[in-house]
């Protein structure tokens, strides 16, 4: 309950007359996670190390308490996987699971995620929101790629010896963060 504006108004009569506020200590953090499943993530066993820094990502929800939404981008189009869950043990098989194939829809995955985010942050303002995008950056176009509005980290899993290196110029478009995944902590 919000007390000073809630009392601002004189004493409540009912409980309509109550003003709620939402805020970091009401809601957790929520971790938007968008997922590049295409074709190329197979190459070098890239798709294999992420999903190992995908398990170490839960494991730190986890104990944040964090909510996740997640989605994924291959094919056809982008495919939400999971909205606002709670990060726990039932993602294990899920991680297992996911493979890769088809072309790469990223864009579309993350104007999708923007728009998902624009409206959860109008219903909870004071929520804090982080955003984490794997992908190996190997895109048709990178036309239309903004930022999705709140701080991102992209994570670079372009693995081989022959790397195009277009991780840094979407970080710079989405005004992420910028990490390669072998300088990441292995295991």
């Amino acid at each position: 309950m919000a007390w000073v504006p809630t009392l601002a108004k004189g004493r409540p009569a009912s409980r309509a007359d109550v003003q709620w506020q939402a805020g970091p200590a009401n809601a957790p953090p929520l971790w938007l996670i968008v997922v590049d499943t295409s074709a190329s993530t197979r190459r070098h066993g890239a798709l294999s190390r992420a999903k190992g820094f995908l398990q170490a990502l839960f494991d730190q929800a986890y104990r944040q308490r964090a909510r996740l939404a997640l989605i994924t981008a291959s094919g056809a189009g982008a495919q939400w996987q999971r909205h606002g869950l709670k990060a726990s043990r039932a993602l294990g098989p899920w991680l297992d699971q996911l493979g890769a194939g088809g072309g790469t829809p990223l864009p579309e995955a993350l104007s999708e995620a923007k728009t998902w985010l624009a409206r959860q942050q109008s219903v909870q303002a004071g929520r804090v929101y982080r955003c984490v995008v794997i992908t190996d950056g190997r895109l048709k176009t990178v036309q239309g790629i903004q930022s999705v509005g709140c701080d991102t980290l992209l994570v670079d899993m372009e693995l081989g010896g022959v790397r195009l290196g277009k991780g840094r110029e979407l970080a710079r478009l989405l005004e992420a963060e910028y990490v390669h995944l072998d300088a990441l902590p292995s295991g």
